[in-house]
């Protein structure tokens, strides 16, 4: 059974997607409950006139599954994305997010950051006093130099990082575009909005799985009882 808490903050998201909108679709659980929801408005012709941009393979799969593939856009066959609607695996009262468990960091950044407008969906388990707390910072890298940039990282930030594997194979975790992950656990505190910055520029890093807050428009938050609360 759904968590009636992801529910309620993808139905209060369908809300926000209007007729003739370009639609970035996030990845994970959440995203995906969206996705049904807005797939369900569509079919029943409450909704028209929408192109959906994935944020990664799993979504874009999903789109097709959902009977959708008439909606699918990809990036180079738009101008701009109107509305984007992505999930977090934690999430600050300054909006500030991690995001990447699900290893689609890259693909999200890029449709998330390039929208008009950026609603993050959670349910109310994700909202943390600073990020990060319950999970580690992903950060894409290309497979080349994953141990220069797990050493600097260490180096420069304290803490651990540590190379994704998968559960179901040998070797580390492939990303839709081809690269590894590295999950990192900084040794202290840090300002997310300025480690964004300062990982992303290390030499061999693709992208990070910190978010500002400044870049989301708002925060839905899902709650078990069905209601929501907005952060903006």
């Amino acid at each position: 059974m759904e968590d009636p808490a992801k529910i309620a903050a993808a139905r209060e998201a369908v809300k926000y997607v209007m007729h003739n909108t370009i639609v970035g679709v996030g990845t994970g659980t959440t995203s995906l409950i969206f996705l049904r929801e807005l797939a369900r408005r569509l079919v029943s012709g409450e909704l028209g006139s929408v192109k959906l941009v994935p944020t990664s393979t799993e979504t874009e799969v999903e789109i097709v599954n959902l009977g959708l593939g008439d909606y699918l856009r990809y990036p180079w066959q738009v101008s701009h994305i109107d509305i984007a609607i992505d999930g977090a695996d934690e999430v600050d009262g300054s909006k500030n997010l991690i995001k990447g468990g699900g290893g689609a960091l890259t693909r999200e950044k890029i449709i998330d950051y390039w929208a008009r407008e950026f609603i993050v969906i959670v349910d109310e388990t994700k909202l943390v006093s600073r990020v990060p707390s319950n999970h580690p910072i992903p950060i894409e890298v290309i497979p080349y130099a994953w141990s220069i940039v797990k050493a600097r990282i260490e180096r420069e930030f304290g803490g651990r990082a540590s190379l994704r594997v998968s559960g179901g194979k040998r070797g580390p975790v492939i990303t839709d575009n081809g690269n590894y992950i590295l999950d990192f656990t900084p040794g202290a505190a840090l300002n997310p909005r300025e480690a964004e910055v300062a990982i992303k520029a290390i030499p061999g890093v693709v992208e990070v799985g910190l978010f500002s807050g400044e870049r989301v428009s708002m925060v839905i938050v899902g709650k078990r009882d069905g209601s929501v609360s907005i952060i903006k």
